[in-house]
């Protein structure tokens, strides 16, 4: 008898990438939404730009510290940011 081995939806690192990435889009739609720069946003989070950038385009991965920094900076609460990259 063959075992059928079956790869599961989404693997850890993949599931994870997906939401670092549905995080930094939630943050640009909110961004875009209140007509802020980057570097405006930046600045009412006590974030450099270029980190904004990076967690724009899913290429760092947050802190729970700087996820409500940015939240701060969008007039959100943490909750509700997270919630919108499910």
């Amino acid at each position: 008898m063959t075992k059928t081995f079956h790869e599961p939806a989404c693997s850890r690192s993949r599931c994870r990438s997906n939401l670092i990435r549905r995080f930094g889009a939630a943050v640009q739609k909110r961004r875009f939404g209140l007509d802020l720069s980057q570097e405006q946003l930046a600045e009412r989070a006590d974030l450099h730009r270029t980190y904004v950038a990076d967690i724009e385009r899913g290429a760092r991965n947050p802190t729970l510290l700087t996820m409500k920094k940015l939240a701060k900076g969008l007039g959100v609460s943490s909750a509700e940011l997270l919630s919108e990259a499910k």
